[in-house]
């Protein structure tokens, strides 16, 4: 399998400076590297990205991440592997994730008042701007069809 054509970000070069500025701003927030993977993974597979959730999966084995929480994050409300900071992480993801699946507000006071419990301004900025640039990147990899496994 081989995808449609090459990344629009490849294809661009000015995009692709960017998403480099972006990233290197979300990193700049403060939240650890396990949080975020376990949200890009979760934004990912709501998605349905395969190079995404492959990624994902691989950096947090590389991290050292406990295989069974890696395994459960699709699953986490039933899982007893997540700290509280993870499960309000996960929350606001599938809540921003999922904004047309609502008939509420999408991100209500009592998810933000939660996340604000575990995350400082900075910290809520960073996971906003990553969820949001994981939902952007999950539908340009569902659009050209880009495999699993691909490396950029």
């Amino acid at each position: 399998m081989s995808a449609r054509m090459t990344n629009p970000a490849m294809v661009l070069p000015d995009a692709m400076k960017g998403i480099g500025s972006l990233t290197k701003g979300i990193a700049s927030g403060g939240v650890g590297n396990e949080i975020m993977e376990i949200v890009g993974l979760r934004a990912s597979q709501i998605n349905g990205c395969g190079p995404c959730v492959f990624s994902h999966v691989r950096n947090l084995r590389k991290a050292g991440v406990d295989e069974d929480k890696i395994a459960t994050v699709a699953v986490w409300r039933h899982a007893p592997y997540f700290s509280d900071a993870e499960i309000a992480a996960l929350k606001l993801t599938e809540a921003v994730t999922r904004l047309a699946d609502r008939s509420d507000e999408p991100v209500s006071d009592e998810l933000w008042d939660e996340v604000s419990k575990h995350f400082d301004e900075k910290q809520r900025a960073a996971l906003i701007l990553m969820i949001s640039m994981l939902n952007f990147f999950n539908r340009i990899n569902a659009t050209i069809q880009e495999p699993a496994g691909t490396q950029w």
